[in-house]
């Protein structure tokens, strides 16, 4: 009896054994994690002892050129752009948009300014306040300290605006890119805050008939004396307008908007267009471009606890944040 006990156990100590070498050699490997890209410092650009480039900054006020290093010129940016109040993980989104746009500019294009790398003019570059630098402006830079975008590597625009008026935009769309649509721009919900102002989240505008011709003539559409018919042609995905029909004549939507002035015409997320009594009145959502990150969309999503890293790769495909210095 006791012989039968043992080679029982015996036996299932042995399947047991079997079991577990079997699970050992099936047993999933653990994955590696994706390589990370980091792009790179644009060359012309000298870094100092601590690795950070430095920036010559032609300043508007000041009409002087001025040599910083980025991330001071950085904080001049971020107060421009965003209010220095806003919630923390906003202000540090904001910064690392704003640190990866200098980097891009300064990667691709040259300063109209002579000597200058980059300047605080906003038809240039970004807006710039160092008046408005706050112990919390200061925090959002040095926290995320050469943090930029990535995309496969490289540095892709970091484009931003107010507020989406519900749903981002394409590149081609919103800011009628005429080069094939990038790989990171994506349509999605915009998330913008129920704090944004009445002008933020809705607008209207009227203009008289001269006016907009003139407008409509900057946008290289001629021919045009007198308004016959008006109305939306094409929109895209996010509902926007990408052409506006004038007596049938197709006018860029998004030009049309800088040539009538960007604060007027507020965006391209058209809700109503006619010409009445002499006068082009329209009404629309949304303040600025639309592609990219909606600063009200990053307001709102700090607001619900979401990281400065979450907000930005939330509004663009494909992209990871990555540390340069």
């Amino acid at each position: 009896m006791r012989k039968c006990l043992f080679l029982l156990i015996l036996t299932a100590c042995m399947v047991m054994l079997a079991g577990c070498a079997s699970g050992a050699e099936t047993a999933p490997e653990s994955t590696p994690e994706p390589v990370r890209d980091t792009p790179a410092i644009p060359e012309k650009l000298q870094v100092n002892e601590q690795g950070i480039p430095i920036v010559k900054v032609y300043d508007m006020d000041e009409e002087i050129i001025t040599e910083m290093d980025l991330e001071t010129y950085l904080m001049g940016v971020v107060a421009g752009e965003m209010k220095n109040d806003w919630p923390m993980e906003a202000l540090k989104a904001q910064a690392i948009l704003a640190r990866t746009f200098v980097l891009k500019f300064c990667e691709e294009k040259e300063s109209k300014y002579p000597g200058a790398d980059i300047s605080t003019d906003i038809e240039e570059a970004q807006a710039y306040d160092n008046t408005a630098i706050n112990e919390r402006v200061e925090q959002a830079v040095k926290e995320t300290e050469g943090m930029v975008l990535s995309h496969k590597g490289a540095l892709p625009y970091a484009w931003f605006h107010a507020h989406s008026g519900g749903m981002t935009a394409e590149a081609k769309v919103g800011l009628n890119y005429e080069k094939e649509e990038p790989g990171y721009t994506k349509v999605t919900a915009g998330l913008d805050s129920d704090q944004a102002p009445e002008e933020a989240r809705e607008w209207e505008t009227s203009f008289t008939e001269t006016e907009f011709l003139s407008a409509v003539k900057q946008c290289g559409v001629k021919g045009i004396s007198s308004i016959e018919s008006l109305q939306v042609g094409k929109r895209g995905v996010s509902g926007r307008a990408e052409t506006i029909l004038v007596n049938g004549k197709e006018v860029n939507a998004a030009n049309l908007r800088i040539a009538l002035g960007s604060t007027q015409m507020r965006s391209t997320l058209l809700s109503t267009l006619n010409f009445t009594d002499g006068k082009v009145n329209m009404s629309g959502k949304g303040y600025g471009h639309g592609v990219g990150m909606p600063q009200w969309g990053a307001y709102g999503m700090a607001e619900s606890g979401k990281t400065a890293e979450e907000i930005v790769t939330y509004y663009f495909e494909d992209v990871t944040v990555e540390k340069l210095w």
